[in-house]
């Protein structure tokens, strides 16, 4: 008689794949990735970034799959069904807990980005990013810092936005990992990918991508251990 699972289980090896990238990949890669490898010595931040994923981010990931196919249930369920198989210390209990607490803390504040970057959908598509085209290139930032002030002073844009992802993100997590996870995986990560590459054909067409491609990936280990640290200031600072 085969044994009924009660809990969600992905359909194949790829959409879990998918799942486990968008999770690991998450909005700051996208967002903050790119200033802070130039700050902080273009490729020499990429390898050392590359560097601890291999170190630790990895060995993490695999603990969490493989506890994950062993306990087949909540994080703090699943310590806990461990824990009473193996005989070991309650305390592990502690792991599921700081688990769900760590989850807890980035939703609290990756919905507020998440709710920023929905705002910017309908500021885009009604084109008001291209007036930087008519702008010098010491004004650009001022620009877009109006841009962005005028969304975080308006609290109530903020709670709207911020509600909708919300919304979005219970539906989803409703539809349990097949109809809900899965589905959207399956169509927002190809979709990310998509974006990413049109996002490099239209760099790659300005006139100044070399210049950003060295400010990406220029070898600078000094920067890295001495960000915004011009000649004079670091042989002051030994």
């Amino acid at each position: 008689m085969n044994k009924i699972s009660i809990h969600g289980e992905w359909s194949s090896k790829m959409a879990f794949i998918l799942a486990a990238t968008g999770s690991a990949v998450g909005l700051g890669n996208i967002w903050k990735f790119p200033y802070m490898a130039g700050q902080y010595g273009g490729g020499a931040f990429v390898i050392t970034y590359l560097l601890c994923i291999i170190i630790l981010c990895l060995p993490v990931m695999m603990a969490e799959v493989m506890l994950g196919k062993r306990g087949r249930s909540s994080p703090i369920n699943t310590m806990r069904n461990l824990v009473r198989e193996t005989g070991q210390s309650k305390l592990w209990v502690l792991l599921g807990w700081s688990g769900v607490i760590a989850g807890f803390l980035i939703l609290s504040y990756y919905s507020v980005i998440a709710g920023w970057a929905m705002a910017y959908v309908p500021t885009l598509a009604t084109g008001t990013f291209t007036e930087i085209n008519n702008i010098p290139a010491n004004e650009v930032k001022g620009f877009v810092d109006s841009i962005f002030n005028s969304l975080i002073g308006n609290p109530i844009q903020l709670i709207g936005w911020h509600t909708g992802f919300i919304i979005l993100t219970m539906i989803m997590v409703a539809g349990g990992v097949k109809g809900g996870l899965e589905r959207a995986v399956t169509f927002m990560m190809p979709a990310l990918f998509i974006l990413l590459l049109v996002l490099i054909g239209y760099s790659m067409s300005t006139p100044n991508f070399l210049e950003g491609f060295h400010f990406m990936f220029n070898f600078n280990f000094n920067d890295l251990l001495y960000p915004n640290c011009n000649e004079t200031a670091c042989e002051l600072s030994g």
